[in-house]
């Protein structure tokens, strides 16, 4: 009964990081079509960041935190979300769903290159391999007459690739900073504090604040399924898997997420996917599997999304 269960549970997690994930791109998409773009990241993390600690206090979890920890985790929360998820949410009034999950899936790449430049470390021969295949990749989806052309895209690709930056400095942030042991309190926090820096972005920019019973029906809805399914059973499900299976089998989901993402922004929003984006694929992809490690998984993989 108890090896049932554990299946089903690993089954369910899969399809969390698998499909909840791959959709954050799309649900994004249809709500900063209609919402400022911070304003919208910051009610996003902020309730989750919050529910979070309700959850932690009803499931007996210590939520306390020493000043370091809090700096570190502010940090790490502006890092991850107030920069890196803000700047990619309004870069998708620019560029397709499908097209920026594509671009983020080269962040093993970015983590690669920037351990190499602050750390010092030496690429492995198969990382070259992946470094050289998520190069051309990358180049192939950017270089589309389709894409280029668009309004405002390649800002929008400008924009995403300093958000990878900032996931990939935060990623080796993380992995030496001081913060809070428990994972579900560490993204609290992060969650809490990095919500409430994009509200301060938001002001700062003059963006114009809504209520949320204000928001269409779609909104409300996409917002919701961000907080609840994005931001907290998926990253809680992917804590499980790393803890129950192999870490290359949870690596699986930096292939996943891009196709599950494509194909939800081409069938609900009517995105196109061109052949040349589907070779950028499989030769980006194919370039991140020869990067991925377990050393490198956790750090550039837990607060992508």
């Amino acid at each position: 009964m108890g090896k049932t269960s554990n299946t089903t549970l690993v089954i369910l997690a899969f399809f969390a990081i698998y499909v909840i994930w791959g959709s954050t791109y799309m649900l994004n998409k249809m709500a900063v079509l209609e919402i400022p773009p911070f304003m919208l990241a910051s009610y996003r993390f902020t309730t989750a960041g919050l529910l979070i600690f309700v959850l932690a206090k009803l499931m007996g979890i210590s939520i306390s935190i020493n000043k370091k920890q809090l700096l570190n985790a502010t940090f790490a929360g502006f890092l991850f979300l107030s920069f890196g998820n803000g700047i990619v949410v309004w870069a998708l009034r620019f560029v397709d769903s499908g097209f920026a999950a594509l671009e983020i899936s080269a962040q093993p790449l970015v983590v690669l290159i920037l351990m190499r430049i602050l750390q010092g470390k030496k690429i492995k021969p198969m990382s070259v391999v992946g470094v050289v295949l998520g190069i051309i990749g990358i180049y192939l989806l950017v270089n589309q007459k389709e894409i280029i052309t668009k309004e405002g895209s390649i800002l929008g690709m400008i924009a995403i690739f300093l958000a990878m930056v900032s996931w990939a400095y935060g990623s080796l942030f993380v992995g030496k900073a001081d913060l809070p042991k428990n994972y579900f309190v560490n993204t609290g926090y992060q969650m809490f504090t990095g919500g409430i820096i994009l509200a301060l972005m938001s002001l700062g920019l003059g963006e114009e604040w809504s209520s949320p019973f204000n928001w269409s029906g779609k909104v409300q809805l996409s917002v919701s399924l961000l907080v609840i399914f994005g931001s907290i059973v998926a990253f809680t499900s992917f804590n499980y898997l790393l803890k129950s299976v192999s870490p290359e089998k949870v690596a699986t989901s930096t292939y996943v997420n891009p196709i599950v993402a494509l194909l939800l922004g081409w069938y609900f929003l009517n995105e196109q996917i061109t052949v040349q984006s589907i070779v950028a694929a499989v030769i980006l992809l194919t370039g991140v599997y020869f990067i991925n490690t377990k050393k490198t998984l956790a750090i550039f993989e837990r607060f992508k999304r």
